[in-house]
């Protein structure tokens, strides 16, 4: 059970805790909010997360071609 628990906290995203970071707020109710909500409005929360997920990894993109030297 913790391989399966690790292997999901390591190939998420990092959303949750990225906005846990931000705005100095438990990592897991920040997770435990996204899969409520999901449950109660049928996924449109995914959709956020998802978006979020994408904006991080265009913002990560985007610094490595501002700055290539940083990262050769």
């Amino acid at each position: 059970m913790e391989k399966i628990k690790l292997y999901f906290q390591e190939s998420a995203f990092g959303v949750c805790s990225k906005l846990g970071e931000k705005l100095n707020f438990p990592i897991d109710s920040i997770r435990l909010f996204f899969i409520y909500a999901s449950f109660i409005t049928l996924g449109s929360p995914i959709i956020l997360y998802v978006s979020l997920a994408m904006m991080m990894k265009l913002r990560k993109y985007f610094r490595r071609m501002a700055n290539p030297a940083l990262f050769d």
